[in-house]
Parts: structure tokens; C-alpha cells; sequence
């Protein structure tokens, strides 16, 4: 919405001639290279079962995790089992399984590290364009603002960071599903719906698949009054980056003109791809 912001000889030990020196055994070191690649696909395993968790609106069945993983079920049946003892996976009644609540507070604390990261990326583009910049990801099947530089003017866009919208109605969701196939793109929308937060919301499947192809050709997004009435946003996708993510400027439409668009969109392209590089640096 638009809002007005005013961590030994000496011991006794028996002399040994030369040829009988010790020498030191590798077989700890052998024995324990086999320990150390099973833990690190464990590990790969147990990260690529959450995905597939994700990636399914948070929540799968055990068929559907052998089907995406083709994993064994045993060895999906083991993982779980250590996911679930930690917290990081629940059973729900249906006896599918869920991501757990313990991902929330490592989700938070991530998000908070990619505001900070982003940060000076977002006030470049609120100097360079004088209105609000926003950096959204995909969370499950909607979109989540994780960090946000307001504009100087009075009267800006604002939205709350950690607040969670539909994709297809908001630019940066518009932007984020164009990095998706088509088929991926419509099986998340038919997860979510498509209401008409607007009169100018796309809620047709067809049009909003012709929508993805213009953002792809273009390179970015635009809101055009579909999130909030009066509101319009240039949205770019982070390519590159670690995950999925979008960055944005929004404003009111009379500051927000097709001028203005122009104008914005490689400025905002820029942005995204130095954000890009800057997170890849990080990892």
C-alpha cells in the first residue's frame, strides 16, 4: 500500500633400533575417507529431500519424495527419520511429511543476512531512481518481501518485510515465476489461485503465460496497478544467485510513469546483477 511516512624417552618408554622405528598407519585416515563421503551425501540427500519438500508447497508424501529423489525408500525412510528427530521435518496425520518448525529460525536469521548483504544494493537503486526498493524471494508457492529501502518522498511504497503475497498479482512474483518453466510456472498458480486483488490483476492462466513470455524477452517485470490500486513496480530477477530472488522499485503511478520505466528498468538490471555477484562472493 501507499503510506505517508513523515572456538618421551624421559616417560620409560623402551628405545626401539632405527629399523624399528614406528611408522604412521594411514588406516585411520583410510578407514574414515568412506565415513566421511557417506556423511557428505547424507547430507546432500537430506538437503535434496527438503527441496523437493519445498518445491511441493511444503509438504510431500513418501512416494513423491522417491519419485523426485530416486532414492530407495529405505534410505529416504533413514533420512527422514534423523529430519524428523531434529525438527527439521514433522509428520503430519496424513502421514505425509512436512518442513518443521525448526527451519523457521534458520530461515529467519538467513533472511536477516540477505537483507544485510542487500542492503547497500537497494539504497544505490533509492538514490539512483528517488523511490522504494525491494528485494522479495519465493517462499512455498507465494513471495516474501526479506528487505526493503524506502523512498524520501512523503508519500512512498511500502510494504512490511516478511510480508507474504500471491505471485501472480506482484511484480517481483511475476518475475520470479518467468525464471520457472511454463508448466512450473501454472502448477504453482493452480497451488495458489489467481484472485483479482485489482480491476488490472491477471487471474486468466493463458494471459498470465503470455505475461511470462514478455518478461523474459524484456528481462523484467512490471506491476501496473495489479497488487494495489495506484501502485506501479519494475521488477528484476536475481539470475545467478544462490536461490530464487527479485528486486524491485515501486512508487505511485504518477511518479511511476512509462518514462519512468524506461528510464529504470536497466538501472534495476544492473542492481540485480551486482547483487548477483555480490551473494556468490558470500557463498
Amino acid at each position: 500500500m501507499i503510506t505517508v511516512t513523515t572456538a618421551a624417552d624421559s616417560t620409560g618408554a623402551r628405545s626401539l633400533a632405527p629399523s624399528q622405528t614406528p611408522r604412521t598407519e594411514p588406516s585411520a585416515a583410510v578407514e574414515d575417507t568412506p565415513r566421511r563421503a557417506s556423511g557428505v551425501q547424507s547430507l546432500d540427500r537430506a538437503f535434496a529431500l527438503l527441496e523437493i519438500m519445498a518445491d511441493s508447497g511444503g509438504e510431500a508424501s513418501l512416494s513423491q519424495l522417491a519419485d523426485s529423489s530416486g532414492l530407495p525408500l529405505p534410505t529416504i525412510h533413514r533420512i527422514i527419520r534423523t529430519l524428523v528427530g531434529n525438527g527439521y521435518v514433522r509428520q503430519l496425520p496424513s502421514r505425509r511429511y512436512a518442513l518443521g518448525p525448526r527451519l523457521i529460525g534458520l530461515g529467519d536469521k538467513a533472511s536477516r543476512m540477505l537483507g544485510t548483504w542487500a542492503r547497500p544494493h537497494l539504497a544505490h537503486l533509492v538514490e539512483e531512481l528517488g523511490e522504494t526498493a525491494n528485494l522479495a524471494m519465493l517462499d512455498g508457492d507465494k513471495v516474501i518481501y526479506v528487505a526493503q529501502v524506502p523512498s524520501p518522498h512523503a508519500m512512498r511504497m511500502f510494504t512490511e518485510v516478511g510480508r507474504r503475497v500471491l505471485p501472480h498479482s506482484a511484480g517481483v512474483g511475476k518475475a520470479l515465476l518467468a525464471q520457472l518453466t511454463d508448466d512450473e510456472a501454472l502448477a504453482t498458480i493452480t497451488r495458489t489461485g489467481m484472485p483479482a486483488a485489482t480491476d488490472r490483476t491477471i487471474t486468466a492462466p493463458e494471459d498470465f503465460v503470455s505475461e511470462l513470455g514478455l518478461i523474459r524477452d524484456r528481462g523484467f517485470a512490471i506491476d501496473d496497478g495489479e497488487q494495489e490500486i495506484g501502485v506501479r513496480c519494475v521488477a528484476v530477477p536475481v539470475e545467478g544467485a544462490p536461490s530464487g530472488m527479485a528486486v524491485s522499485v515501486s512508487g505511485p503511478e504518477a511518479r511511476v510513469s512509462w518514462d519512468f520505466v524506461d528510464h529504470a528498468a536497466p538501472i534495476v538490471q544492473q542492481c540485480a546483477e551486482a547483487l548477483a555477484t555480490d551473494l556468490n562472493n558470500q557463498s
